[in-house]
């Protein structure tokens, strides 16, 4: 496993700095499909906790669309593009914890493929909220709307041949074969991170292969 310490060191204590002044941090972690930045996320958040820091992690991936929907405007074969979530929704919940209203968002089970309502809570009392996700700093209408709301944003900029490989380990891991995985992954899941990079907004701290 790539050692992340330092992208963790960094963004632990930007959030230490900021949330100094503010009552509610809210901190957007995105990059491409594979790229690291749940993993990034998660880690900030246990070293927050550790910290003393009290926080939530908010995945975006809880607001994809379920299966009968995608195969009902026929984008099954197209899971995790932008027109496979639910922005709005996104949009209205991301709203909400600005104004830190008492939020409960769904969380995604991905070897169950489906969405679980209520799954998360946000108290209104939590004064830094992680989210993560492909499409936070995304520039194509509703996702551009959500760059107002942050207060501090982190991209994990990967190469795609590595994305690449990340991604067809991953439908490997879930038992597909090797002809599958990349199948999977060629048709879907690099176009996903093609379009990332080919839209992607400025952040405030990038992390690369360079570090």
């Amino acid at each position: 496993m790539q050692d992340i310490t330092m992208e963790v060191n960094e963004l632990a204590d930007r959030i230490h700095e900021m949330r100094q002044d503010k009552d509610r941090l809210l901190v957007a972690v995105t990059g491409a499909p594979a790229s690291g930045k749940s993993t990034l996320a998660a880690e900030v958040s246990r070293r927050l906790t550790l910290q003393k820091v009290p926080n939530t992690l908010v995945p975006m991936d809880g607001f994809h669309l379920d299966n009968d929907i995608l195969d009902a405007r026929d984008l099954r074969q197209r899971k995790g593009a932008p027109e496979t979530f639910d922005v709005h929704g996104f949009l209205r919940t991301i709203a909400a914890l600005r104004a830190q209203e008492d939020v409960v968002v769904p969380r995604f089970d991905r070897t169950r493929d489906i969405a679980i309502a209520g799954a998360v809570h946000v108290s209104p009392r939590t004064p830094v909220v992680l989210v993560e996700g492909n499409y936070l700093m995304f520039d194509e209408d509703p996702w551009r709307d959500l760059a107002s709301q942050w207060d501090l944003t982190a991209r994990i900029a990967t190469p795609l041949p590595e994305l690449r490989a990340r991604l067809i380990q991953r439908w490997l891991s879930h038992n597909f074969s090797r002809a599958a995985a990349t199948r999977r992954a060629e048709s879907n899941d690099i176009p996903n991170a093609h379009r990332v990079a080919d839209k992607a907004l400025p952040c405030d701290m990038t992390f690369g292969a360079d570090g």
